[in-house]
């Protein structure tokens, strides 16, 4: 074989390493880019399924808000009735199903008041340089980190 024939085959050689090595980084980018494809849309079902969530338990909360109003005002005479406790019974699965699905509910009394977490819709006097949360007049609720529904309380200096 001749010195002209080996450069050829050389040049070729080098060519076609250049080649496999473009199309070897080719094939790394468009992997990559399907696995960020493939993780944005995990995040997006994600997404959305906590807002699904959200909403559904948005639509809830006045029937729950009016169970636990309802248990806070039996009277005493029929505290121990079966009906009462059914009724608690039902508060306590509402609170059991949004626990299992990931709803928290906000602490409120003697807490630091947080415009993030609570609404304030009543103040009360004081001294003192911070706000604390004397009482819980609507409980608030927050699902994967954020809030479904603020607190409404009353507040203190």
């Amino acid at each position: 074989m001749s010195k002209k024939a080996k450069s050829e085959d050389r040049q070729i050689a080098e060519e076609l390493a250049k080649e496999v090595a473009q199309l070897t980084e080719a094939l790394q980018r468009e992997r990559a880019d399907a696995m960020n494809i493939r993780r944005r849309h995990e995040e997006q079902i994600t997404s959305l399924r906590t807002s699904v969530k959200s909403s559904v338990v948005r639509e809830l909360l006045p029937a729950i808000d009016n169970l636990e109003r309802a248990l806070k005002h039996v009277p005493k005479d029929i505290a121990k009735h079966d009906y009462v406790k059914g009724v608690s019974g039902v508060v306590k699965q509402f609170e059991k199903v949004l626990a299992d699905i990931g709803v928290e509910r906000i602490k409120t009394v003697g807490e630091h008041f947080d415009p993030e977490f609570h609404e304030a819709v009543a103040m009360d006097g004081g001294d003192g340089h911070h706000e604390i949360i004397s009482e819980e007049l609507q409980p608030g609720y927050m699902l994967g980190g954020e809030v479904i529904r603020h607190a409404m309380v009353k507040v203190k200096k």
